[in-house]
């Protein structure tokens, strides 16, 4: 049986709606996967008329650039987008909240700091932004914008593109920064994420305040809740 989406969601392979053509917020996160670090979301405005393979080329995914590359591009993204924003949520929250509610929140916070009219939001992935978290995001927030997921959406969609490099870009700066902070667990090569020498840093060193505790391999807090990693499947 093939498999059924909710109306909000466009499956990879699936015509986008018409609604691209016009202007709206791309958003996208990082480090939702990792075992310590925030989780960074990045949301942008591109012009309706912008010429993406001129300005911008080279725009894809941020997994699928390397490095240089996305350093590269995010110069380029920032000065030709009409806004941009990043939101984060960091460990204790993630901790406190769970990490698919902690992303939403850290999505809220980069759309409100755009400052922009109500745009219909396109999100990579398969969910959309919860109304309990947007509003927990800020207090006073507007109206929650129309929302539409789009599965795969950071290599069809150019302003999900452009903010998946936006906030890679900032989240792995971030995390070298807190390397020099937290040092041992060598942050600035593998970003958080669960490598071998960072399981191998955990067993000597145990965590530190930019662990999740609720994710098992950091050997956190045992009173927390054992979570898994439910998610954004892109």
């Amino acid at each position: 049986m093939a498999r059924t989406y909710p109306s909000w969601c466009i499956p990879y392979g699936a015509p986008l709606p018409a609604a691209i053509e016009e202007r709206h917020i791309g958003v996208d996160e990082a480090g939702r996967g990792c075992l310590a670090g925030p989780v960074v979301a990045a949301a942008v405005i591109l012009p309706e008329t912008l010429d993406v393979n001129a300005v911008l080329p080279g725009l894809d995914d941020s997994k699928k650039l390397s490095a240089r590359e996305r350093a590269t591009l995010a110069p380029l993204v920032r000065s030709q987008a009409l806004a941009w924003g990043i939101g984060l949520s960091w460990p204790c929250e993630i901790d406190k909240i769970n990490i698919l509610n902690a992303t939403f929140r850290a999505m809220s916070r980069a759309v409100l700091c755009l400052g922009a009219s109500p745009l219909q939001i396109f999100i990579d992935g398969n969910q959309i932004i919860r109304e309990s978290e947007w509003r927990a995001a800020r207090n006073h927030v507007p109206v929650l914008p129309r929302q539409t997921a789009i599965i795969k959406g950071d290599a069809r969609v150019p302003s999900i593109a452009a903010a998946s490099i936006l906030a890679k870009v900032f989240r792995d700066s971030l995390m070298a920064a807190l390397d020099k902070r937290y040092p041992g667990y060598d942050f600035a090569t593998h970003k958080g994420y669960g490598s071998a020498k960072h399981l191998a840093a955990l067993a000597a060193l145990g965590s530190c305040a930019m662990h999740r505790r609720s994710f098992r391999r950091t050997g956190g807090n045992e009173d927390l809740p054992q979570i898994a990693l439910p998610g954004i499947n892109a």
